[in-house]
């Protein structure tokens, strides 16, 4: 039977377990994908501790499988499925997790041919962590020339949200721990080291403000903007946000928004910087890492050739 990685009930990682499961089947609009790597994301963890996303109302069914991005090659479609066939290379984000053998993708929803000359390794990062990077950095609508910080740049979006700015002509301040200084010079935004009276260090003024770390470093960043329309988190609650006059990132989840993003990557513009990849019968570890920010870029788990 094919495996995957789950979590049994909300909790810690006590909750989780690598199972055999039944194979899926492709309901209508749906592709069955043979997983060939999937993306590690903050918000994986989040989800098996509980956290539920703005809108979602529905009551979780257990085993549930982790993962919210993976790229592979379509073993099945269900009817009424245009535009995709059996052997296509994909990627996008699964209808119920995506850290196993095989996944489902709607369709019609957040997946995308994969390049040819786009790793399945690197193009299972750009569903979770590209897309968000993306709609994050066009929603602030900056000119060209223009200064956006990006806080917690070091991290899966945001070395992915400074290199889209930098491809949108954008001058670049990263906000990220001393440790990841070189990272994100070698991106080609200006490092601030992060901690105690980081605001002090920015170079000069900034024009937008593209926050992936929420909390404090949220309410500081907020304040060095004249007006609050050129904020933007994917670290906060909306609640926050309207308190500080800015928004949310909206996602944009089609097809032809994750094919944006996939050229990018494509074409070199955009490279995700993977620095760690695990097997599926490891992907605890994987976990663990981003769990306890302890990861540079981002980490995959390589499921099968």
């Amino acid at each position: 039977m094919p495996k995957a990685y789950v979590f049994t009930r909300y909790g810690g990682p006590e909750t989780e377990a690598l199972i055999d499961v039944d194979r899926p089947v492709p309901g209508p609009g749906e592709l069955l994908v043979s997983v060939r790597a999937a993306g590690v994301n903050p918000v994986d963890w989040k989800l098996r501790a509980g956290y539920r996303r703005p809108g979602d109302t529905g009551e979780r069914t257990f085993p549930a499988v982790l993962g919210n991005e993976v790229a592979g090659v379509v073993r099945d479609t269900g009817d009424g499925v245009e535009g995709f066939a059996v052997g296509d290379e994909v990627l996008g984000s699964p209808v119920a997790g995506g850290y196993a053998e095989y996944a489902l993708l709607p369709a019609g929803g957040l997946v995308a041919h994969k390049p040819a000359a786009l790793s399945f390794t690197d193009a299972a990062t750009l569903p979770v962590a590209g897309a968000t990077a993306y709609d994050g950095i066009e929603q602030l609508g900056l000119e060209a020339g223009a200064t956006v910080l990006v806080t917690g740049a070091g991290g899966g979006v945001g070395v992915a949200a400074v290199q889209i700015a930098r491809a949108f002509g954008l001058r670049v301040v990263g906000l990220a721990s001393e440790g990841k200084k070189d990272l994100v010079e070698s991106l080609g935004a200006v490092h601030v080291p992060s901690g105690p009276g980081w605001t002090a260090r920015v170079p000069g003024p900034v024009d937008g403000v593209y926050d992936l770390v929420g909390g404090d470093v949220l309410e500081e960043a907020a304040g060095l903007l004249g007006g609050r329309t050129e904020l933007v988190t994917a670290g906060a609650l909306a609640e926050a946000m309207e308190r500080l006059g800015g928004s949310r990132v909206a996602r944009v989840r089609t097809s032809a928004r994750l094919e944006t993003v996939a050229r990018l990557a494509a074409d070199g513009a955009l490279d995700p910087h993977v620095t760690r990849t695990y097997p599926l019968d490891r992907a605890g570890e994987a976990l663990r890492a981003v769990e306890q920010g302890h990861a540079r870029g981002k980490i995959v788990i390589e499921v099968g050739a």
